[in-house]
């Protein structure tokens, strides 16, 4: 019969902790503080499907490559390591690109419609801005 009267007891005082300690916590209840500073080699932001939608990433070194590999030039042209921020349409097609190297900087925007974009380039100390319509038709403006 003591022992009944002991876990009671027990079970009674656990009882009065945990509501004691679950009130106390009601309305303080806050998100942990941001952290300063994320650091990551890339990021990837996908959609319900698990397709990225963005990206951004650090293209090392080399010459252009395909997604598959294989060199885009055959010319053996070295690329200087750039940062690239992807958005990608739902049709997994790039719409947007921002990147930068130590050679210069571009935008490229899609016009939806193949080929029809728009491209700002300041490489190397030379600027340009590069406009193509859908029929392919482009027109380049240089200061």
């Amino acid at each position: 019969m003591k022992n009944t009267f002991a876990v009671t007891g027990l079970t009674i005082l656990n009882l009065a902790l945990l509501v004691t300690i679950a009130f106390d916590h009601i309305g303080s209840v806050e998100a942990s503080s941001p952290s300063q500073v994320i650091r990551a080699r890339g990021i990837e932001i996908v959609d319900a499907q698990a397709q990225v939608r963005a990206s951004l990433s650090i293209i090392p070194a080399g010459p252009a490559r395909r997604a598959d590999g294989r060199p885009v030039e055959a010319n053996g042209k070295i690329y200087p390591e750039t940062v690239l921020l992807r958005l990608i349409r739902p049709d997994g097609r790039p719409s947007v690109k921002i990147g930068t190297s130590e050679q210069g900087s571009s935008i490229y925007l899609s016009g939806g419609i193949d080929p029809a974009d728009i491209v700002l380039n300041s490489d190397g100390g030379e600027n340009s801005l590069i406009l193509t319509n859908r029929d392919g038709r482009n027109r380049v403006v240089k200061p």
